[in-house]
């Protein structure tokens, strides 16, 4: 990529951005069998942990002159990443295109278009079933049309990994003291590669689990229809492989829903998918390995709230819908093994 000189006033804007972030909280949740911990980073500014990685990643490019007053940002989301850099694009007066899919939630589409002067919107699914691969398609389309034209890739930039392992991961280490376990859904990597390398300098012993969704392929298993975003994927992320990961939990997304009811029921935490999904991993993995005497202290990370999933992980309806298919796809594939 050709460097061009940094634009001071842009780097003076990250500067004063990053002054203003206090960090997100840490709650306790009251549990039979361990010391359970939340990290709340839906308590960022744009909603999500993905907060982190994108202001950091447009920082870092602004320092190189990779992003000047004139460029324009370009992204694919599945809607977390796309609020972020919106929100983010907006402060430091950036133009910014997100390339997003059906399954994009309409409440985050709704604000996307409000913050946004054009959104592209993909409608044909790749080979596996989903629309990483053609919103991708579409992100190096655009690179190509736009005169001035900056791409983050989420999916493999080290800032989006030095993100979580300088800022998210420090902050937790401040407030959870030594932890046994740290449950982290997987999307793109970065969460989980910055945290993991961190905590583990910290705590070696530390185990961390890697949360994914049936029907991603990050950890080799088939691909199918995933309809909650925020987690899983349809390819490998190369921020994954970077990740200290020592075992997996992979929750189907039934089981992420009842684990939001659960979280909004005992803790009053109205929280997305993926936190549920993360909540939902660490209440099976301890229900098969039950702790002894000691009760280990486990960390999850709450990636964003439930507002954008009013609709689906909330709505009845759209639930019943999502067990039936569910129903429907284990008769079958029960018939395809007998």
């Amino acid at each position: 990529m050709l460097h061009r000189r940094a634009d001071q006033f842009l780097i003076e804007r990250t500067k004063h951005i990053r002054r203003g972030l206090v960090g997100t909280p840490l709650v306790p949740l009251a549990d039979e069998q361990c010391d359970i911990v939340a990290k709340l980073e839906f308590c960022n500014p744009a909603g999500s942990t993905k907060d982190r990685s994108a202001l950091w990643i447009l920082e870092r490019a602004i320092g190189r002159g990779e992003i000047t007053h004139d460029t324009t940002v370009v992204e694919s989301s599945s809607g977390n990443f796309a609020l972020a850099l919106a929100f983010y694009c907006r402060m430091l007066g950036l133009s910014f295109v997100p390339v997003i899919d059906p399954n994009c939630n309409e409440a985050t589409e709704s604000q996307l278009r409000l913050l946004c002067e054009r959104v592209e919107k993909v409608s044909i699914r790749d080979t596996a079933g989903s629309y990483l691969k053609s919103r991708l398609s579409r992100v190096q389309e655009l690179l190509v049309d736009l005169d001035s034209a900056y791409w983050p890739n989420q999916y493999a930039n080290p800032d989006a990994r030095d993100a979580h392992y300088r800022f998210t991961a420090d902050e937790l280490i401040a407030q959870a003291g030594p932890l046994d376990y740290l449950f982290v859904g997987v999307g793109t990597g970065g969460t989980i590669a910055g945290l993991s390398h961190r905590i583990k300098e910290t705590y070696p012993r530390c185990v961390i689990v890697a949360v994914d969704t049936e029907g991603s392929v990050i950890f080799g298993g088939p691909p199918k229809k995933r309809r909650i975003p925020g987690i899983g994927s349809s390819i490998v992320p190369p921020l994954c492989g970077e990740a200290l990961i020592d075992q997996v939990e992979i929750v189907s997304e039934v089981r992420a829903v009842e684990a939001c009811g659960a979280l909004v029921a005992k803790y009053g935490l109205y929280a997305g998918g993926s936190t549920g999904s993360s909540y939902a991993a660490v209440q099976d993995h301890f229900a098969r390995h039950r702790p002894g005497a000691r009760r280990p202290r486990v960390a999850f990370v709450a990636a964003d709230r439930g507002q954008a999933y009013a609709q689906t992980v909330y709505n009845p309806a759209w639930v019943q819908q999502l067990r039936s298919e569910a129903a429907k796809a284990s008769g079958v594939e029960a018939l395809a093994v007998n």
